[in-house]
């Protein structure tokens, strides 16, 4: 409980972003995908599988944020909440648990809403800001081309560049993975 299966990757650096936390839990992140979940997390108290994967990476690897802090708050959120499926689950998504992806392993946020939420429908119901974006741009509204929609409904930017986060996260992984 509370450790990491791999004990490697006990030493890992973590932030401990208070705001960047909020923003997830609020599902405000300026991730449509991630914002969709964990709004529906807030609303139904479930989440898809899927998307349980894609929060824990982005928790875990795109805000550097430990792990244990999204444990917690799914045990503290989810109906089906379950000691051994949830420490399991953080466990793959951060990878430090028994059945990890490759740490270098970080999922795109984009790409997973492109690849499982093709036309938008999961991102538009649970995501009001973004129901009258048309189209693809529903995936990444700033970058695609209805950013004034986006902002003028109040939705966020995104709260961090995925691609320099990714080179952080895999620069402290390697520290402690010993490559």
């Amino acid at each position: 409980m509370n450790k990491c299966f791999k004990p490697k990757f006990t030493d890992l650096e973590w932030a401990y972003n208070q705001s960047h936390f909020d923003a997830w839990c609020e599902g405000k992140t300026g991730f449509p995908i991630i914002d969709a979940a964990m709004r529906q997390l807030k609303s139904d108290a479930w989440m898809h599988n899927r998307s349980r994967m894609v929060v824990s990476s982005f928790l875990s690897k795109d805000l550097l944020i430990d792990w244990r802090r999204g444990e917690r708050y799914f045990m503290e959120h989810l109906i089906d909440g379950d000691f051994a499926s949830n420490h399991g689950g953080w466990g793959f998504g951060s990878s430090t648990g028994v059945d990890p992806q490759p740490y270098f392993r970080i999922f795109n946020p984009l790409r997973q809403s492109e690849r499982f939420d093709p036309d938008g429908d999961y991102i538009r119901h649970w995501v009001q800001e973004l129901r009258d974006v048309e189209g693809d741009a529903v995936h990444d509204p700033y970058n695609r081309g209805a950013g004034e929609i986006a902002e003028r409904n109040g939705y966020p930017k995104p709260i961090v560049d995925h691609s320099e986060m990714k080179y952080q996260a895999l620069d402290r992984y390697k520290k402690v993975a010993g490559r």
